[in-house]
């Protein structure tokens, strides 16, 4: 499949509409459609790799962008920018693998990818926010790693209950517009 104009179009319009929701005020920490973006690349590019990775991180750099505009100007507490974003952007973007497999109409592969990708990226940014005595600084011992861990528990069924919706959303509409789909 070729991408067509009204494809880039909607790719354009989903990374868009995925960045201003992420910074409404009063969204549920944690509930974001980045996951789903990263799911939904990594399926639509499942033969381009390097694109798939691209979605989410658009997402998060325009999100992050806008917060950031927002926290100079007094109007959110969260910045868009801070030290070891990076890795945040590494962890948002592997999630991608998880969708280079999703290119069927099988539920239960989509469902098992929504819910591993969230899981995989929660224990891993936990893991590395203790690793790098980050959070609140918990000891570097067992216990430490699970208080860190305990820590991203209230952020954890948000992020997955946003990737089964988003996705769910993301990936019924695609199939809607584009019933016959080959990856790219």
């Amino acid at each position: 499949m070729k991408l067509n104009k009204q494809i880039i179009a909607a790719l354009v319009i989903m990374v868009t509409m995925s960045a201003l929701y992420r910074v409404l005020p009063g969204r549920p920490l944690g509930f974001a459609p980045q996951i789903a973006i990263a799911l939904f690349g990594g399926s639509l590019f499942a033969s381009k790799k390097q694109y798939a990775f691209l979605l989410p991180i658009l997402s998060m750099f325009l999100s992050d962008a806008l917060y950031q505009v927002l926290y100079i100007n007094h109007l959110s507490p969260f910045e868009g920018f801070y030290d070891g974003q990076w890795i945040n952007y590494i962890l948002i973007a592997s999630t991608a693998v998880f969708g280079f497999g999703l290119q069927s109409n099988k539920i239960s592969k989509h469902v098992a990818s929504f819910l591993a990708a969230p899981t995989v990226y929660f224990l891993s940014s936990n893991f590395i926010v203790w690793a790098s005595f980050g959070g609140y600084k918990h000891p570097m011992t067992l216990v430490g790693l699970s208080q860190t861990m305990a820590d991203g528990i209230p952020f954890y069924p948000n992020s997955v209950a946003g990737t089964l919706v988003f996705g769910a959303v993301i990936f019924g509409a695609f199939r809607l517009m584009v019933p016959k789909f080959k990856a790219i």
